[in-house]
C-alpha cells in the first residue's frame, strides 16, 4: 500500500510540475485582421491593445486553453476615418462593447507542432464558435530562465455573423481573416 501511495504521489507531482499558466509576453505578440474591400485589395487592421493567457498541464500542450481578450477602441488600420467608423454602432459599438473575448474549449492535434483549437469568440456581445489553426512555433527559455513557448493561430470569422457592418460584401467581404502570434512565459 505504501508503494502505491508513493507512485501515485510521484506521478501527481510530476503532472503538477508542469501544470502551468503562461503570461503573454505582450513585446513579442501581433494580433491583426485581413479584410478584401472592394473585391480587389486588402485592408489590414492591427489590435493595439490585448492580452492573452495559457493553461497546459501538459508539456506538448494537448490540454492547452487559451483566453484572450482585446480592446476594440485600439484597433487600428492606418487611415484614421476608417478607424472612427469602426468604433460606431454599426460596426464594433465600442460603446456598448469594448472588448472582442476569445475562450478556447478544446484542442486537438493535426500533425507535428499543429492543431485545431476551438473556441467561443465573442464580438458585439455575440458568441460563436470558431476553429482555428494553431502552430506551435518553439519553445526556450528566458534569460531568467522562466520557459518560453511560442503559438500561431489563423483562421477566419463571418463578419456579419457579429453583427459587424451592414455594408454589402461587395463593398467589404464577410470573411475576415484573424492571425495572432505571441510568446507566453510561465509564470
Amino acid at each position: 500500500m505504501k508503494k502505491i501511495t508513493v507512485l501515485t504521489f510521484a506521478l501527481l507531482a510530476s503532472v503538477a510540475s508542469f501544470a502551468q499558466k503562461w503570461s503573454l509576453d505582450k513585446a513579442h505578440a501581433k494580433m491583426t485582421f485581413t479584410v478584401t474591400h472592394l473585391m480587389m485589395s486588402e485592408v489590414d487592421g492591427v489590435f493595439k491593445s490585448f492580452d492573452a493567457t495559457l493553461t497546459s498541464s501538459k508539456e506538448d500542450f494537448s490540454d492547452a486553453v487559451f483566453e484572450l481578450t482585446a480592446d476594440l477602441k485600439q484597433v487600428t488600420t492606418n487611415q484614421e476615418m476608417r478607424d472612427g467608423h469602426l468604433q460606431k454602432d454599426d460596426m464594433f459599438d465600442t460603446a456598448k462593447f469594448p472588448t472582442m473575448t476569445f475562450k478556447s474549449t478544446g484542442i486537438t492535434a493535426a500533425g507535428p507542432k499543429k492543431y485545431k483549437l476551438t473556441g467561443n469568440l465573442t464580438i458585439k456581445g455575440v458568441t460563436k464558435p470558431v476553429t482555428l489553426d494553431l502552430t506551435l512555433v518553439g519553445t526556450g527559455a528566458a534569460r531568467d530562465g522562466k520557459k518560453l513557448v511560442g503559438f500561431k493561430a489563423t483562421g477566419s470569422v463571418k463578419r456579419t455573423d457579429f453583427g459587424v457592418g451592414a455594408m454589402p460584401g461587395a463593398v467589404v467581404a464577410d470573411e475576415v481573416e484573424l492571425r495572432a502570434s505571441g510568446e507566453f512565459k510561465a509564470n
